[in-house]
């Protein structure tokens, strides 16, 4: 589904050009509409550039490397087997962005949010010099349950947060799913998503770290701890949030974080940078899955139900798009930054 998700995205986009698809050994050898077949699972039809596109076998890194200028990365395979192969297409000089986690915690790989940290960045350097080469690397994206109360909490990140509790409402588009596929989940809630948990209270420490000569260092703070939940949407992450202060904040000062926060894309102007990042409403019952997870494109986040509360400072709720902002729409987002400051350059 994120596959699909990043042709869907790439379908028209000023600065890249869909050239060619890797895919396992099953596929090599079909055009992309025949290795699809029945299982394109978007709204949307599959674009008719891509559709006699020949896939090629994902294995032959040579042959796929030689006619790209960069690679997006999403793959069903063994951790250990992700990190070969997508170090083998950076040795070969080509920028890889991933949508795997294989390669979240080495240590010269920056894992990025645009307008959060795209410092980390840095790390590239030491990045190349590990694996041999000048012009390639891998840089990943996060997991996409933490991208609906990061923003929203790294706003707030002056005022140090110390203690952070979530629960996040996942759509069953993070595990691949439609509702055909996956009848069970309709009228059905289920409290456990394998892994989910642990990324979900690792994952933002890595993202405020710090870049040193050993690569990146986790932050110990905030605390967080979390529960994440399959609920029966199709597409849209919920968090409800609970956050404590070292400086406690007003809620005036909140709402002004969040109406004016601007990271680096909205500095550059990224075509796929939100204009507004974070939409704060002040309806009690938004935000709501439907009516808002396809804010500024699916690229915004939103939030709402900002409160005192009565063990932590605050509370409140926020909600993002889990395939577009939490996915391959965050992908290119990180790929049209890193072209932007000059890390990635055409082959020819």
């Amino acid at each position: 589904m994120v596959g699909q998700r990043f042709i869907a995205l790439l379908e028209n986009h000023p600065w890249f050009q869909v050239t060619a698809i890797a895919a396992s050994a099953n596929s090599a050898g079909k055009t992309y509409e025949e290795s699809v077949k029945n299982r394109w699972k978007l709204s949307t039809p599959m674009p008719e550039a891509v559709k006699s596109i020949m896939v090629q076998d994902a294995s032959k890194v040579e042959e796929v490397a030689a006619d790209v200028d960069l690679i997006f990365c999403a793959v069903d395979m063994k951790k250990e087997e992700i990190k070969a192969l997508e170090e083998a297409y950076a040795r070969t000089g080509t920028p890889v962005i991933s949508n795997n986690s294989a390669h979240r915690w080495t240590p010269d790989v920056p894992m990025v949010i645009p307008e959060i940290n795209p410092e980390h960045l840095e790390v590239i350097a030491q990045q190349r010099k590990r694996l041999g080469t000048e012009t390639g690397f891998i840089a990943v994206k996060p997991n996409c349950s933490i991208q609906s109360y990061m923003p929203t909490l790294h706003a707030l990140h002056d005022f140090k947060p110390t203690k952070v509790v979530v629960t996040t409402y996942q759509a069953i588009s993070g595990a691949g799913k439609t509702f055909t596929d996956w009848p069970e989940m309709i009228d059905n809630v289920i409290p456990y998503i394998g892994g989910e948990e642990e990324k979900s209270e690792q994952e933002p420490l890595r993202i405020w770290g710090n870049v040193t000569d050993e690569g990146i260092v986790k932050s110990e703070q905030p605390v967080i701890t979390t529960q994440c939940i399959r609920v029966p949407v199709a597409d849209g992450h919920m968090a409800a949030v609970f956050a404590s202060f070292e400086q406690k904040p007003s809620k005036e000062e909140i709402l002004e974080r969040w109406n004016s926060f601007q990271g680096r894309p909205q500095a550059l102007g990224l075509p796929s940078a939100p204009k507004q990042f974070i939409t704060y409403f002040t309806e009690e019952n938004r935000p709501q899955t439907q009516l808002d997870r396809d804010i500024e494109n699916g690229m915004g986040i939103s939030a709402g139900r900002l409160r005192e509360d009565s063990l932590y400072d605050y509370k409140f709720v926020s909600l993002s798009h889990n395939t577009v902002r939490g996915a391959a729409g965050g992908a290119v987002l990180i790929a049209e930054l890193l072209k932007a400051e000059g890390y990635i350059l055409p082959k020819k």
